[in-house]
């Protein structure tokens, strides 16, 4: 990978983070973490939280990012 294609990389992942950063502190995904498939148990003194759900979503947005870096940056 060439050094301008390792600097067009980094400044896209900033600009994404940084959208992601305005989304989380604006209360965009408040929804995030509470999707159905979520594993929520809280009993007295004791809380178990499974968030199935929102790390299949995370993974699976992670691979599209990835595949489009990667069909792009040829």
């Amino acid at each position: 990978m060439e050094s301008s294609q390792v600097g067009r990389l980094l400044v896209l992942l900033g600009m994404i983070v940084v959208m992601v950063g305005l989304l989380v502190w604006s209360g965009a995904l408040n929804w995030f973490g509470r999707l159905p498939g979520d594993v929520r148990i809280e009993k007295p003194g004791h809380r178990v939280y499974i968030p199935w759900v929102s790390l299949l979503a995370v993974s699976i947005g992670f691979n599209l990012l990835v595949w489009l870096l990667r069909r792009f940056l040829r």
